[in-house]
């Protein structure tokens, strides 16, 4: 059953989330890269255990972000070709693509909670690692 009042003007709205959805999961990306370079030197000048129990949890952030921006990235692709497909006057295809844009966003999204959620995790191991070094006072 065909969406009421489908366009080439429904795909459009969803750009500009992408777009910042896109900014913000490269940002993530580049805090990212940037901590894991700065353990890394701090690894090659005085190694540390602390460091290398930080590595499963920043290894699974990376693994994350990849897939948020793949699913992002593959959401705007389909974005795309629903737009050229209702341009081509295939009403019932282009809805279908656009739903399928929809779910590759949803599950873009449910992977970016996820990675809040264990950037969470290792914050807290930090904080609890602070606390415990001034209980030893």
């Amino acid at each position: 059953m065909p969406m009421d009042n489908f366009s080439i003007t429904t795909p459009s709205l969803l750009f500009p989330a992408i777009s910042l959805l896109m900014l913000a999961y490269t940002n993530r990306f580049l805090a990212l890269s940037s901590i894991i370079r700065q353990l890394y030197e701090n690894h090659r000048s005085a190694p540390h255990d602390k460091i290398r129990k930080q590595l499963v949890n920043l290894r699974q952030r990376v693994w994350l972000i990849r897939y948020m921006q793949a699913f992002g990235v593959s959401s705007l692709l389909m974005c795309l070709v629903s737009m050229i497909v209702t341009a081509m006057n295939h009403l019932i295809t282009a809805e279908w693509l656009f739903v399928a844009s929809l779910i590759l966003m949803i599950i873009s999204l449910i992977l970016c909670l996820i990675e809040v959620m264990v950037s969470d995790k290792a914050l807290n191991v930090l904080l609890s690692d602070i606390e415990l070094d001034h209980t030893d006072d």
